[in-house]
């Protein structure tokens, strides 16, 4: 079977052949060029539009679109169903990259993979040749169905019902926050599994947008991150009984080793890239010669803002690579070490990163980083970070990690 490889292509029509990769090896340096140049695609349609995407608060269907045409969106496909058998860490750099220019976009492609990881790692046989291939053409982008009226972002629970049938099974779902519900061919839902007993039995279930009535309600005025365009939507349709992700009712076995690792380290490398973003131009509009007239580069203060704010982001950088080879190298992910380390990724970088450009506030002052029309950006970066640490809350994870605390009295580290 051929593979797909990157570049500016229209996705394939359905009935057409896939593109086979004349490069060869898929980790050759020709394959990450290519993989670079269609990187620099997207985030330079992500930066074309981002003003706008922000202001209007409008999903970028600009820079999705270059997904599709580029690749990005198959880069977890395997080479075997056709797609360039992209790697972790590739979807992590791709999000730093990504997040330098448009948190929201990072957060779009991010949240995607996590979707694509699932049905790789836990699709049965027949959903992985009907769907993977899809997605490897650009024409398949997923969104995440997890939150529920009254329980959050809680991944472990639902209160929602699926209802086995003759033509298969009944999803009737409503959820308050959908990141790009409204443009997403397909859609990976948690509910209870047909004939639950306890709130814990979830499954997860793919759906396609044409298998399903999808019906938009209220609208999606933010703080920040306004292009994720994280709308509330009900679905409801009938799904064949194949497109059940994992075993029915062990959704936690999808979540343990796919949904949480895959989550809390590319959301990382989304906020780190979005701080990162933010201190670089900060750095660049500081060095021009209007401001260096205008400003003291020997101030004291100054220097200490941007000494904080770089040391935030070269902790979670440090701690981010650290994680991830721990997860590339785990056998098990459910240890406790493990967990207290995922989780501490998550709560630092939203942490962090946010105080890190809250700093360069401080450190530019009114002009360059309060006002919207700064090239610094920082006041929307601010804005946009402010959600990291409510992106299933940190308080949640804290309680978490005292109870896996409890289980470790040796202090071991991962």
């Amino acid at each position: 079977m051929g593979h797909r490889e990157f570049g500016d292509r229209r996705p394939e029509p359905r009935s057409g052949p896939r593109v086979s990769d004349p490069h060869g090896s898929p980790g050759g340096p020709l394959r990450l060029e290519a993989l670079s140049r269609a990187v620099e695609q997207v985030a330079a349609t992500a930066a074309e539009h981002v003003a706008r995407t922000d202001a209007e608060a409008a999903f970028p269907v600009e820079a999705l679109a270059a997904m599709r045409r580029t690749g990005l969106l198959g880069l977890l496909v395997p080479l075997a169903d056709g797609g360039p058998g992209g790697t972790l860490r590739e979807v992590i750099d791709v999000s730093t990259r990504l997040g330098r220019i448009d948190l929201s976009v990072a957060m779009i492609f991010a949240m995607h993979c996590q979707q694509v990881a699932a049905v790789v790692r836990h699709g049965n046989p027949q959903l992985r040749a009907e769907l993977l291939p899809e997605i490897a053409a650009g024409r398949v982008y997923l969104a995440s169905v997890t939150t529920e009226a009254g329980k959050g972002g809680h991944l472990l629970s639902a209160t929602s019902t699926l209802d086995s049938r003759e033509d298969g099974l009944r999803l009737d779902r409503f959820a308050p926050i959908v990141t790009g519900g409204e443009h997403a061919d397909g859609f990976l839902v948690t509910t209870l599994r047909p004939g639950a007993s306890s709130p814990n039995q979830v499954s997860l279930v793919y759906a396609r947008r044409d298998q399903l009535e999808i019906e938009r309600s209220g609208d999606w005025q933010p703080l920040g991150m306004r292009a994720s365009h994280s709308t509330a939507l009900r679905l409801t349709g009938i799904i064949p009984a194949h497109q059940v992700v994992g075993e029915h009712g062990d959704f936690r076995a999808v979540a343990v080793s796919v949904f949480g690792p895959t989550a809390h380290l590319c959301w990382a490398a989304c906020w780190l890239g979005a701080a990162a973003g933010a201190l670089s131009r900060t750095v660049r509009t500081l060095r021009t010669p209007e401001s260096r007239s205008r400003t003291d580069l020997n101030s004291e203060l100054l220097l200490t803002r941007l000494s904080t704010a770089r040391q935030r982001l070269d902790t979670v950088h440090a701690l981010l690579a650290h994680t991830r080879r721990t997860v590339e190298a785990a056998e098990d992910l459910s240890t406790p070490r493990i967990q207290l380390l995922l989780n501490a990724l998550k709560i630092t970088a939203s942490q962090e990163c946010y105080r890190a450009v809250d700093d360069l506030v401080e450190a530019v002052g009114m002009r360059h980083g309060y006002l919207k029309d700064s090239p610094t950006r920082l006041e929307q970066t601010l804005r946009d970070l402010r959600s990291a640490a409510l992106n299933y809350s940190n308080d949640r994870l804290h309680l978490v990690d005292g109870r896996l605390s409890l289980l470790d009295p040796e202090v071991r580290f991962a």
